[in-house]
């Protein structure tokens, strides 16, 4: 089951951790969306663009690896674009629902671990993931993880809706 929905009237302590909150409900709602479908259904497309459940969980790890740790950060990353084939989001055939979850579990953590480290307004370091325009500020950073996100939740709720029904939040 999902974390609650974020209260928008509840008092946080701060910028930073309204972000991380829903961030991590966000996590939690794909986790539960994937929630007993079967392997076929995690692996095969309803939609005509051609992306699969797990596929779009290997790519939102990939997406926090990327604008958190490869950009913001400045770090060396081995495949920031890993979750891609052929121009497309990939898993492979051995990678598992349990090892694309607990992926995304290590990269929250590992995202956090950025977040707690840095002001919301401190710039990103300049690097490859800016394509050589200015590194953005965290808190833009932040603001574009939620956005992909929510996005993508939506993506995953019709995904759902065709699979087996079920509906929403």
């Amino acid at each position: 089951m999902s974390l609650p929905f974020p209260s928008p009237t509840e008092p946080i302590g701060s910028r930073a951790e309204v972000f991380l909150g829903y961030l991590d409900y966000f996590r939690s709602v794909v986790a539960d969306k994937l929630g007993g479908l079967s392997e076929d259904d995690l692996r095969q497309s309803r939609l005509v663009s051609g992306w699969a459940p797990l596929e779009l969980v290997k790519h939102l790890t990939y997406v926090e690896l990327r604008w958190l740790e490869w950009g913001f950060e400045g770090r060396e990353v081995a495949d920031p674009w890993g979750d891609h084939r052929d121009g497309r989001w990939y898993v492979g055939p051995d990678e598992t629902p349990d090892d694309l979850l607990e992926a995304l579990d290590a990269q929250a953590a590992r995202s956090r671990t950025v977040v707690e480290s840095h002001a919301l307004d401190e710039v990103g370091r300049p690097g490859e993931r800016w394509a050589g325009g200015e590194p953005a500020t965290l808190e833009r950073v932040l603001f574009h993880l939620l956005q992909e996100y929510a996005r993508h939740i939506g993506h995953l709720d019709i995904v759902r809706e065709l699979i087996d029904g079920e509906v929403g939040e």
